[in-house]
């Protein structure tokens, strides 16, 4: 991987993020399950900002979306990143862009027709986050949008699960295949059991494919049927790295036949939102660097631990030095 110039490319959903902190009378007036992810349509997400508007609920802006999120983490560090997305011809769509950049991620954005896609996240007194999702222009990644060039001089293809589904499954399988004709190695977030749940047999084909692979115990179980540990040893079988991620009960990684555990590092956590983003960023970023894996593993699970302590994935409110001056 020396000879490759930049790091990390990232396919994923460029969303704005809207934060929005609520208590749990006030969420039921959105018909939202508590705790879950609910993709929405044009109409459905309107009503949802209207009525925020209406109750004068403030509303933090961020750009966000898994693989973005991992990308602005992992250029916060000091990699090198370039994401792929697509976004409207509005707004939101610029400022989506505009804070990629400054932030010090690379972007292959294109506009679309289509509103830019935003993520409403509902952040209720007990840390929980219920998600409202209108994809919008995201869903409009097509295969020419992925530059063969980006994926040749990239060490690492990242790739969030969202993006299985719907026409950017085709746009996904090209970059897949433009990474392995270019000796760049794939990383692969799992990102929700629903997602999992709907897509099991393409994933079978998928994973094995795959070099690196983050998924949390929730998700382990809905692909594997197993617990952690057993899970991370089952998909051992077809990919050479296995990140389990298991929240305040660290991490394990399983690589060449061997289990390592990572423990956590202590926070008083208020939004878990961008956590297990922040995991791989921190993970891939030793990864590009040739660390050991554990020590990877601690760089991941210690941004995790501190993008816990922030309202949103405010990645900029951090030290990178001092973070990393912790694992010396």
């Amino acid at each position: 991987m020396t000879h490759k110039s930049n790091d990390l490319i990232g396919l994923g959903n460029a969303l704005m993020d809207f934060l929005v902190e609520v208590d749990d009378h006030k969420l039921l007036e959105f018909n939202l399950k508590k705790g879950e992810m609910h993709l929405v349509e044009e109409e459905k997400a309107k009503e949802i900002l209207h009525k925020i508007n209406h109750y004068q609920l403030k509303i933090e802006t961020l750009p966000g979306g898994s693989a973005a999120n991992t990308l602005r983490a992992f250029a916060f560090l000091g990699g090198k990143a370039i994401l792929c997305g697509k976004v409207g011809k509005d707004k939101h769509g610029e400022m989506y862009v505009q804070e990629m950049n400054k932030q010090g991620v690379q972007t292959r954005i294109n506009n679309h027709t289509k509103n830019t896609g935003h993520a409403v996240t509902f952040i209720t007194p007990d840390s929980q986050r219920t998600f409202s999702v209108h994809l919008g222009a995201a869903l409009e990644l097509y295969k020419e949008d992925i530059l063969e060039e980006d994926i040749q001089k990239s060490k690492i293809l990242h790739i969030e699960g969202y993006q299985i589904e719907g026409q950017t499954k085709e746009t996904v399988l090209q970059a897949i295949q433009l990474a392995q004709k270019n000796n760049t190695l794939i990383s692969l977030d799992l990102a929700d059991p629903g997602v999992i749940r709907r897509n099991k047999s393409f994933l079978k084909e998928l994973v094995a494919k795959v070099d690196i692979i983050f998924l949390n115990e929730e998700e382990a179980k809905e692909y594997t049927g197993l617990q952690p540990e057993e899970a991370a040893k089952d998909l051992g079988r077809y990919v050479k790295t296995v990140v389990v991620k298991r929240g305040a009960q660290g991490s394990l990684i399983y690589h060449h036949h061997t289990l390592t555990k990572i423990g956590v590092f202590p926070a008083k956590a208020i939004d878990t939102t961008g956590a297990g983003d922040c995991y791989a960023a921190g993970f891939l970023y030793g990864y590009c660097q040739g660390w050991e894996l554990e020590k990877a593993g601690k760089l991941g699970s210690l941004l995790a631990s501190r993008i816990v302590e922030q309202k949103g994935v405010a990645i900029g409110k951090l030290n990178a030095t001092e973070i990393k001056s912790k694992l010396l």
